[in-house]
């Protein structure tokens, strides 16, 4: 039966972890983030954990969806619809009461669920709201990990270390920015119009400690996790894109709940400018109680496209519920009402089709927010197109695409050309608009990296001065600035364009250009990237970057995080033999424990240590197991595609991680001379398990044993001198090694199968000595 849990409270209370661990629990799942940068953020979370060849991101400007993802992360509109996922959960639901987005929060409570488990997260405002939409739920309150105390007013230069000031507008922003960068050597910039390739180098140099301030807008208020101590509020209002208005007490504590971390307290409080805030709003953040949501935003799901008017009256329809508020503006409305005025437009939108293609159309986001009809008139533009002859001309897209490809100007001209291209990257990735849309996309992709790189130097540059905070903190001088060496880290630049730095190469690089040899080290065309080192499990190692340490953190961060996914990939592409399971029959308990000591043991384990799985191994079992390729031998139990070179390499690597220890490969030799200075288990991890002075390959210990009982059945017979060139040692090895696979010397070299069982033999090998 499903369950539907809200989970509802504070800011720092952990509800995104849990529902993420939750959302790993189950076989499949998605999860919808209110925030592009945030969705990227989890991304990286789960890939991590799962590899990236499991989990699919999809916002509206980036689409990165693997032949079979087990995970979705989405923005919360770009979450897929009609797909049978075990969990979902949606983020931050108290964004159904949002003038312009909450319709779709609104929808999500109300339509989205998980077959067996779904998750509301958000603010308790929402408590009321949530049991009226989804009388089902049960609702799970949350306390702050830690406490939130509001302070007296302070001046710009009283401000503690690792505080963020918040402020409503870009030129307030970097005003105060200039000016902590004249006392206090500078901050990190954060507004919600950078490229989250930007916020994230701008965070990652104040997590860095390379600022010790950061000022934001309230972008800072959602999906930006990070060490704060204490916010201060240079203003209380905003311009909401129509009218200025005062924030309200819930959405001023979402963006004070950034200070603390986990149970590290933390504070907030004005600028010495704005005065004391009053008490009432200070005790009301700091208890976190807020008047409840009465109202959520709706917008009719189930729109009609007879005609323009018909689109038009299904958007205008009235909310069929108490508590459920019509969306008073969009801009994709107002949108569709400039281009339903065009004639143009009009002859051309007359099948239900040629509607839905024009909504589809009124739907592209307007990131750019130029002069009033601009973004109509592109829009436009792109339909006229579409309607016409189904596909956008490449030349014309190029020629407004290959003037955004350009680093140089100041901040504002850069910000531009980042909202530009995100529109075409939007764009892009709409399906059958544009033909090779995969072309598109990496070149939209490359050029917003490119800008987003050279405005963090445009802002490193305008609001740090490396020698004020080298002098504070006794760092290396400007020179030798991580993010200094970061921007001299790019290679030479061709007559067309510049080569990626180190660290885009290896985050862009595909699975398949990576290559990792006998010690766990990674590497990408031949220079070392990382270096896998020992984690919680044998299966999900960690790794520390050898790639040019001078990157900056944010680089560092991007790279380690890219690596940690490719380890977890190579471990699902390496087990994927045994994990190929078909959805009916399941394998019993039994034949699951068997399976999980094979995954443990990289592919093999020693038929004595699951003697008690394959005892009671069913019909059904048995059939799967042939069916995944599993032998079921005297000594081993082994998956034959694991003792490939390819495959022993790559277990190699996993049990070097693990154990930090040397790891000494066969190459084509069936076995390997046991040392006595080596951990028995390596053998093992490799597939090649320890009989007497050899180290044999599970396929070949199986065969010699099996010639060896089939000679003796008989009688006391001779070791077969063929054995020696099937193991590859020498003849006189081979009583020792037999002696260790269980047979003992009865009579001058004539062997049988030992009287007693030795520990990895059943009842077979009894039977086998009494017949001999």
């Amino acid at each position: 039966m499903s369950t539907i849990t809200a989970l509802l409270g504070p800011t720092n209370t952990g509800k995104t972890h849990r529902a993420v661990t939750q959302m790993l629990a189950h076989r499949t799942g998605i999860i919808g983030l209110p925030l592009r940068l945030l969705a990227r953020e989890v991304y990286d979370r789960v890939t991590a954990e799962v590899g990236e060849a499991a989990v699919a991101l999809v916002t509206g400007e980036e689409k990165r969806v693997p032949a079979r993802p087990r995970y979705w992360v989405c923005t919360v509109e770009s979450m897929p619809e009609g797909r049978d996922v075990e969990f979902l959960a949606v983020d931050e639901v108290q964004l159904a009461a949002h003038r312009e987005r909450g319709h779709v929060f609104t929808d999500r409570l109300m339509r989205a669920r998980g077959v067996s488990e779904t998750m509301f997260l958000g603010s308790d405002t929402m408590t009321g709201a949530v049991e009226a939409l989804v009388p089902t739920a049960r609702v799970e309150r949350h306390p702050r990990f830690s406490k939130l105390r509001g302070v007296a007013p302070l001046e710009l230069n009283q401000l503690p270390p690792r505080s963020a000031v918040v402020a409503f507008s870009a030129d307030q922003v970097y005003a105060l920015a200039e000016q902590l960068r004249r006392r206090r050597g500078g901050a990190a910039v954060v507004l919600g119009a950078l490229s989250p390739r930007t916020r994230n180098a701008q965070v990652a140099m104040y997590q860095a400690g390379e600022v010790d301030y950061i000022v934001a807008t309230d972008a800072i208020g959602m999906g930006l996790n990070m060490d704060v101590d204490h916010v201060a509020f240079a203003a209380l209002g905003k311009f909401d894109g129509r009218a200025s208005r005062p924030l309200e007490a819930a959405e001023l504590a979402q963006i004070a709940g950034r200070a603390g971390r986990y149970t590290k307290d933390g504070t907030f409080g004005p600028l010495a400018a704005l005065g004391a805030l009053p008490q009432g709003l200070v005790i009301s953040i700091e208890r976190h109680q807020f008047p409840p949501v009465e109202r959520v935003v709706w917008r009719n799901p189930e729109l009609e496209f007879a005609d323009i008017e018909a689109l038009a009256r299904s958007l205008r329809q009235r909310p069929p519920r108490p508590g459920l508020q019509l969306l008073e503006r969009s801009d994709d409305e107002e949108v569709l009402v400039e281009l339903a005025g065009m004639s143009e437009v009009r002859a051309l939108a007359r099948s239900p089709e040629a509607v839905e293609l024009l909504w589809e159309v009124c739907r592209i986001p307007d990131f750019r927010k130029l002069l009033e009809g601009s973004h109509a008139r592109l829009l436009a533009a792109v339909y006229l197109q579409l309607a016409r002859s189904g596909r956008l001309d490449p030349g014309w897209i190029e020629r407004r695409v290959r003037r955004l490809d350009d680093t140089e100007g100041d901040i504002e001209a850069l910000m531009s050309r980042i909202a530009a291209v995100r529109t075409w990257t939007y764009i892009s990735h709409r399906p059958g608009w544009i033909d090779e849309p995969s072309r598109w996309q990496e070149w939209t992709r490359a050029i917003e990296d490119r800008l987003s790189d050279a405005l963090h130097d445009r802002l490193t540059q305008r609001f740090v001065d490396p020698r004020a905070a080298t002098r504070a903190r006794g760092k290396p001088g400007p020179k030798d600035s991580p993010f200094g060496r970061l921007r001299a880290l790019q290679l030479p630049e061709s007559p067309a364009e510049a080569a990626p730095s180190a660290a885009e190469a290896i985050v862009a690089a595909p699975h398949a250009a990576f290559a990792v040899d006998a010690r766990g080290r990674i590497s990408l065309a031949g220079r070392p990237a990382a270096q896998m080192t020992r984690g919680p499990d044998l299966l999900r190692p960690e790794v520390q970057v050898l790639a040019d340490m001078s990157m900056g953190a944010g680089s560092i961060a991007q790279v380690r995080r890219r690596m940690v996914a490719w380890t977890r990939d190579m471990v699902a592409e390496l087990l994927a033999p045994l994990r190929a399971l078909p959805a009916a029959p399941a394998p019993s308990p039994a034949g699951r424990g068997l399976l999980y000591q094979l995954e443990q043991g990289l592919g093999s384990v020693l038929r004595v240590r699951a003697e008690q799985q394959v005892r009671h191994l069913t019909a059904d079992d048995r059939r799967l197991l042939g069916r995944l390729g599993v032998k079921v031998g005297e000594l081993v139990v082994f998956a034959p595609e694991l003792l490939s070179a390819w495959a022993v390499q790559r277990r190699a690597a996993l049990w070097a991680a693990r154990s930090g220890a040397r790891v000494h490969l066969p190459g084509e030799a069936p076995s390997l001379a046991v040392r006595e200075e080596d951990d028995p288990a390596m053998y093992h991890a490799l597939g090649l398990p320890p009989f007497g002075p050899r180290a044999l390959r599970a396929d070949v210990a199986e065969r010699v044993f099996a010639r060896v009982l089939a000679v003796t059945r008989a009688g006391p017979a001779a070791l077969p001198e063929e054995l020696a060139e099937w193991i590859g040692c020498e003849a006189e090895e081979l009583p020792a090694i037999a002696a260790a696979m269980g047979f003992e010397e009865v009579e001058a070299d004539r062997w049988l199968l030992a009287p007693r069982r030795p520990e990895r033999r059943g009842r077979r090998h009894g039977r086998a000595r009494r017949a001999g």
